[in-house]
């Protein structure tokens, strides 16, 4: 693969559920089965609109009310080792997603993962999809003081970088995610993991996986 010899004037950062692996229909069985044990019977749109994108934190005390950081943990610990049981055997990167980071460092363009999830669930991802090494910069739910749809973890990594927010692309499935990156002063591409290509027409770019995208069609955000 050609390589550009100059370094180009923006950087990608990708969200992680949803967008390097399709992990929301494990998620939503895991959740299920985790609310469902304690009583609560969630519906799809309560699912996009009250857990999706949004740290542990906010979506167990949205359901629990409060509760001590104790209890907190032990909840978020619960759920997530439920989901990494069931998505163990069916992980692994969205479509095309290989070659588009191939691509991205062969043009030096700088990477990032910006995610809501707990550094157990990055670490299961990147262990077994083995794409860590793509990434010189990853923020985690430790990092989040306010979850998507604040532009808190998008202007944090872009900080990390040292690129500002308007030279950043940001990839996102959920609408949370979008109001994030668009907040944060990024451009924004949208991919119908979790929603479909209309609900996601606000995004500067719609795509199904990473397949025939291109350094090009990035650059051509930037104008």
């Amino acid at each position: 693969m050609n390589s550009t010899n100059s370094k180009k004037n923006f950087a990608v950062i990708f969200d992680m559920d949803g967008v390097l692996v399709d992990t929301n229909p494990y998620h939503k069985i895991s959740i299920n089965q985790f609310c469902e044990k304690y009583g609560f019977h969630l519906t799809e749109e309560e699912l996009k609109t009250r857990v999706y994108g949004r740290t542990n934190r906010e979506w167990l005390t949205n359901l629990f009310g409060k509760l001590s950081p104790d209890a907190l943990e032990a909840y978020a610990v619960e759920k997530e080792q439920l989901f990494r049981d069931i998505y163990t055997p069916y992980i692994k990167p969205v479509d095309g997603l290989i070659g588009f980071l191939d691509l991205l460092e062969a043009n030096a363009i700088p990477r990032a993962i910006a995610t809501s999830a707990p550094r157990a669930n990055v670490d299961f991802v990147l262990s077994h999809t083995g794409i860590g090494h793509y990434f010189e910069t990853i923020l985690d739910e430790r990092f989040v003081t306010h979850g998507k749809p604040n532009p808190e973890i998008y202007i944090k990594t872009a900080q990390a970088l040292g690129i500002p927010n308007e030279q950043c692309i940001v990839i996102e499935d959920s609408l949370s995610g979008v109001e994030s990156g668009k907040r944060s002063g990024s451009k924004v591409i949208g991919i119908t993991t979790t929603h479909s290509a209309q609900e996601l027409n606000h995004t500067d770019l719609v795509i199904d996986n990473f397949n025939g995208l291109t350094v090009e069609q990035l650059a051509s955000l930037m104008k």
